[in-house]
């Protein structure tokens, strides 16, 4: 059944511009953050660009992260020092430019040996060997924290890295192995909602420059000549553009989207990394307030930290050679459950308390490597010059990190601006993302920014707290639409309003209701979901969307098939029960 557009009018005048515009300087295929990057940085420059997804923004890889934002501890024993480099100097300026979002995060190592690991590491730094790493000792990881202290130098904003005794470790955390030697605590960041700072970076673009246009749902079908064929998944219109260059941004899809582009390419391996969302206080309580990092029983580091109240647990790292299987397996839930069993053994975690799963795919460059460990998480772009036919080249961004998004986008646009002949007029350094510009950075200027905004949009301080800790700075923005009109709370929500869940999908580009639920809003991977929400959900925006009565059980019943079969959540039929969570 083919879905009404509705009066989602941003989305339909960017598709007008487009059939209007049909000749553009550089399209952009994939909107996932280093997409997202790209566009806003070309758009900065005063580039028309035009970016689409087949699917939602921030729906692939950039979205099944763990939530870190780091330099990359352990890259440092593969003699990645450029990386780790790089990737600190971007913690920072996210930290920065996203305060909303991304936020220090103090993270732990338990640590059982002095030295184990050494002989390993040093092999796997001068490439002599494959074997698989052993726990690594006190020595090797103060080495590396003292590389983390020293490459942040002037820039530091967060405090050195320091080692507790095995004593005070247990008193502070009594569920820890009581085998343990030690532990070390070092700052990274992490970033509470992904997806939502992804769109922030696309929405920032569009706004910076009349000429980029940003569509999800738009899926490339093919090219010829100077032509690139795209299909509207919402109306099934076909589209066709004329860019001088493509952006070949699909991650994991890289090379599927390469040979539809004509282009045979063997550009990514690609790696599954799968996360379970876990409930559980005594969980939350051993954590106290930082990230753990471990390593389980064959080698591979894994993470646990709090996430929005619940607990999050990643991850593997699954050679896959097609991203559209990725799923959460059995094996993968029974594979982390005994990793953080390793590491908190007195901490029973049921299946029951699991609320969700979910799985993505590294966009790792294809490798023989004998461990997927040893596969550069590094980022370069792969240019393909005309051929075949096709009458423009083709970019391909393989590798990279959620850290590393800005650098990588400025890489790229450097590239393509040198291929248009244009200089850059605007640099992504310092520039504040979305709902970050001009965030209150200590209480008072907090208290001040809540009290001005509350006034302004005629709402209460309670309230526009809630909205600033969701959106940033746009909370007024938010809170400016919620009071124009009569509103009330949800009634299987009382933390969100209708007029906000309206906002969200007039202003922040939802086509399908899966959008809601898991990307412009975290209430289905946190376990807050549940039928008589989702109905709720899906009858507010049926209106804004056009649908009708047929269209909107059409939208629900394929959400829930998205729900089950992606993130392994069943919904509960009662308002106060708990999302439960399906085995594969």
């Amino acid at each position: 059944m083919t879905l009404a557009t509705g009066s989602c009018q941003p989305r339909q005048a960017g598709l007008e511009y487009v059939r209007q515009r049909p000749d553009l300087s550089v399209l952009v295929i994939g909107a996932g953050i280093n997409g997202a990057g790209t566009f806003r940085d070309l758009a900065l420059q005063g580039v028309d660009v035009l970016l689409v997804d087949k699917g939602d923004f921030c729906s692939g890889a950039s979205a099944a992260s763990s939530r870190m934002i780091h330099g990359g501890l352990r890259y440092l024993e593969y003699g990645e020092f450029r990386l780790v480099r790089e990737a600190l100097r971007e913690r920072n300026l996210l930290l920065q430019n996203a305060p909303h979002y991304v936020h220090p995060l103090p993270t732990t190592i338990p640590i059982r040996y002095w030295f184990s690991g050494s002989i390993s590491c040093i092999k796997r730094f001068f490439g002599l060997g494959g074997d698989r790493p052993a726990d690594r000792g006190a020595v090797l990881i103060k080495l590396g924290l003292m590389f983390y202290d020293l490459v942040t130098g002037k820039s530091r904003q967060m405090p050195r890295h320091r080692f507790t005794s095995r004593k005070k470790s247990l008193q502070r955390r009594p569920s820890l192995p009581t085998d343990i030697l030690c532990t070390a605590t070092y700052y990274d960041a992490w970033v509470s909602q992904p997806e939502r700072l992804c769109f922030e970076v696309i929405a920032d673009g569009e706004a910076s420059c009349d000429r980029a246009k940003a569509l999800n749902y738009i899926a490339v079908q093919g090219a010829s000549g100077a032509n690139v064929t795209l299909r509207d998944d919402v109306s099934g219109a076909i589209l066709k553009v004329r860019p001088r260059v493509v952006i070949n941004a699909t991650g994991a899809w890289i090379d599927f989207t390469n040979r539809t582009l004509s282009h045979a390419t063997t550009l990514i391996g690609g790696t599954k990394g799968a996360h379970l969302v876990v409930d559980s206080a005594p969980l939350l309580k051993a954590f106290d307030g930082e990230m753990i990092y471990f390593e389980n029983a064959d080698g591979r580091t894994a993470v646990a930290l709090p996430w929005l109240g619940k607990a999050l647990i990643g991850t593997t790292d699954i050679r896959i050679d097609d991203p559209e299987l990725a799923r959460c397996e059995e094996g993968e839930v029974e594979y982390i459950l005994e990793a953080i069993a390793r590491v908190f053994p007195a901490i029973k975690i049921e299946r029951r308390q699991i609320l969700s799963h979910f799985s993505g795919v590294r966009p790792l460059p294809r490798s023989n490597a004998t461990t997927t460990g040893q596969i550069s998480r590094n980022h370069h772009c792969v240019e393909t010059e005309p051929r075949n036919g096709i009458n423009f080249p083709v970019l391909s961004l393989v590798g990279g990190k959620w850290t590393t998004f800005r650098a990588f986008s400025e890489q790229v646009t450097d590239n393509v601006l040198a291929r248009l002949k244009i200089k850059r007029r605007a640099a992504t350094t310092h520039l504040a993302i979305g709902g970050g510009k001009d965030y209150p950075r200590n209480p008072e200027d907090r208290a001040q920014w809540l009290l001005s905004a509350a006034r302004i949009a005629t709402t209460n301080n309670n309230r526009i707290e809630t909205l600033l800790e969701r959106y940033g700075t746009t909370a007024e923005a938010v809170a400016r639409f919620i009071s124009s009109a009569p509103d009330s709370h949800l009634q299987n929500h009382q933390d969100y309003t209708r007029r906000e869940i309206e906002y969200l999908v007039q202003h922040e580009n939802v086509v399908r209701l899966d959008d809601l639920v898991l990307r412009r809003t975290p209430l289905a991977l946190l376990g807050e979901l549940t039928e008589p929400l989702l109905d709720e959900l899906a009858a507010i925006a049926a209106p804004l969307l056009g649908w009708d009565s047929d269209q909107t059980r059409t939208e629900l019943d394929r959400t829930r098939v998205i729900l089950r079969e992606r993130f392994g959540i069943i919904l509960p039929n009662g308002k106060n029960s708990r999302t439960t969570h399906v085995t594969n």
